[in-house]
């Protein structure tokens, strides 16, 4: 979300939470802007919906967020545009050179920039590098607002960068108080689907690289990196690990074992609005919170963090599966993970990791060209990883530290070695590393890239 909507947003949540949208509404549609239509336009997607607006637009939009539906297309260009905006010494205006993927174009006719969704992968760049908030990207805080309202089963998914994001001292107990206070049945940790990916990941690497010619490409965590696999570099697709992202796989787990619970992830990136309604992955995680937008409902429902008390739960996480947040996260976990269940493999195991679109970029250039001195390659869209992520709440260094510190306290240090994870494992009819090697038994670990 844009800033120059926060505002917006949160008259829209507390009068959601307090029973008087209706009236909230029209009187925002009576102080329109530009035109009504572009001011419906922008609390649609506020509002985590896409509809056309007229006479009857309350109950359209009240109807629509009850009735939430999957909307492939998260990041959305207002039409009008502000002719101020200049273009850079390569004739493109902002918004354009924001995009690592020419998604961005410019149309004559209309005077406007407009995004080419064949292109797009919804990372969301465009969103701050437009000052007139000509961008918008979905949130889906409303229906979710709804779910909670009619006591459904809604778990709130944390991403491992969460740590540290709402205040150095507020915990991950606290947390999870702030959660429940709000509505949700209860939070759990991605960390701990990670831990379960990793694995996956080390019986990949042993299937992938069997010799120093060898290359394995994680596809964990990243939906840009995955992105740019799958739209520029698609030579180097068969040498991608076909597993879920640790947000995919932790909302099928909850599901396979509770059929009617929904899912909400909660982390820094746009990007992975988009991911979670790919075709092949609509049904894993039914909603996306950004950090930002999830302190903007803090603030907005008066919610107190650190005055909380918090509500503990027994420690299930891994080190490695909380490093996960930070650029070399992935490389470590798997390394030891490699190492604890096919030790002769581990001496052939060597990583190398890129942060930010640059090094993405030429380090899959370097893979294509042959001249790439590692066999497992870990790639980040954002400069630092997920804490670096754009709607991160606090700086990249700071994240870092407190996920660092976070990960390192931790009293299971390696995925392998968690007692809960061999139990909901078990559950999941997964008894060994022989299981976990058999395609048929860990498909719901498993993405098809081809």
């Amino acid at each position: 979300m844009h800033n120059k909507y926060n505002d917006l947003f949160d008259t829209l949540v507390r009068s959601y939470y307090e029973g008087n949208f209706d009236e909230t509404l029209s009187k925002i549609m009576v102080c329109h802007e530009v035109s009504p239509q572009e001011t419906f336009k922008i609390i649609t997607s506020l509002c985590g919906v896409s509809l056309e607006f007229d006479n009857n637009y309350v109950y359209n939009l009240k109807k629509a967020i009850t009735n939430y539906s999957v909307n492939k297309r998260f990041i959305e260009k207002l039409d009008s545009c502000n002719i101020n905006c200049k273009q850079d010494e390569n004739n493109k205006f902002k918004c354009q050179s924001s995009c690592p993927f020419d998604a961005i174009s410019y149309d004559d006719s209309n005077k406007s920039t407009y995004i080419n969704y064949d292109l797009c992968v919804g990372c969301g760049l465009c969103i701050d590098s437009c000052k007139d908030g000509k961008f918008l990207d979905k949130i889906d805080f409303l229906p979710i607002l709804d779910l909670l309202k009619n006591n459904k089963t809604v778990i709130a998914a944390v991403a491992p960068a969460i740590i540290g994001q709402f205040g150095e001292n507020v915990t991950m107990d606290q947390l999870r108080a702030a959660f429940i206070k709000i509505g949700f049945s209860d939070m759990i940790e991605v960390a701990f689907a990670a831990d379960m990916i990793t694995i996956k990941e080390a019986v990949e690497f042993n299937h992938h690289v069997n010799g120093p010619n060898d290359l394995m490409i994680t596809s964990c965590c990243c939906p840009m990196w995955v992105g740019m696999l799958k739209k520029v570099y698609k030579e180097l697709v068969p040498d991608l690990s076909p597993s879920v992202s640790p947000m995919v796989g932790a909302g099928r787990v909850i599901k396979k074992l509770n059929p009617h619970t929904k899912v909400v992830f909660i982390g820094p990136c746009i990007a992975k609005k988009a991911e979670a309604k790919e075709p092949d992955l609509s049904k894993d995680i039914d909603f996306v919170l950004t950090f930002q937008e999830l302190d903007n409902i803090f603030k907005s429902l008066e919610i107190k963090l650190d005055k909380l008390q918090g509500i503990p739960s027994k420690d299930y996480a891994s080190r490695g599966g909380r490093l996960y947040a930070r650029t070399g996260g992935v490389s470590i976990a798997v390394g030891e993970a490699v190492a604890e269940l096919y030790p002769k493999k581990s001496k052939l195991f060597k990583s190398v990791k890129a942060e930010g679109v640059r090094e993405c970029k030429d380090i899959l250039n370097k893979a294509l060209s042959g001249e790439i001195e590692a066999n497992f390659i870990e790639g980040m869209g954002c400069v630092g990883g997920c804490v670096g992520g754009p709607k991160a709440l606090i700086p990249k260094e700071q994240g870092k530290i407190a996920v660092d510190s976070f990960a390192y306290n931790s009293p299971i240090k390696i995925a392998t070695h968690s007692d809960t994870m061999d139990t909901v494992l078990e559950k999941l009819n997964i008894h060994s590393l022989k299981d976990f090697e058999d395609d048929s038994k860990t498909e719901i670990f498993h993405r098809d890239f081809h």
